[in-house]
């Protein structure tokens, strides 16, 4: 199994903006067949190194996080993403 995990730091990190942007992530859910489960989450401690968001993926394979890269569900949500991000950091690991 893999775990696709991304923090995201926005450019205005409002209430709002978090909100929206969690909920663009979990539009996914149900709609992209190798996404065994999808979260999404805002922070709510606000530290020093907090991130605003983060998305949480699971896959079966490698091969289906590659397919979810490319996938006509995922491209609207990372083109939705870009503009609104600051910084983002990522970990993909297997487990």
């Amino acid at each position: 199994m893999i775990k696709h995990v991304v923090m995201y730091s926005l450019f205005d990190a409002s209430e709002e903006n978090k909100e929206a942007l969690k909920n663009k992530f979990l539009s996914m859910k149900g709609k992209i067949d190798v996404l065994k489960d999808i979260e999404s989450g805002v922070d709510y401690l606000k530290s020093g190194r907090s991130y605003d968001v983060v998305l949480i993926c699971t896959f079966e394979t490698k091969k289906d996080l590659e397919t979810y890269a490319t996938h006509p569900v995922h491209l609207p949500v990372l083109a939705y993403v870009k503009p609104l991000v600051r910084e983002s950091h990522s970990v993909d690991f297997e487990y």
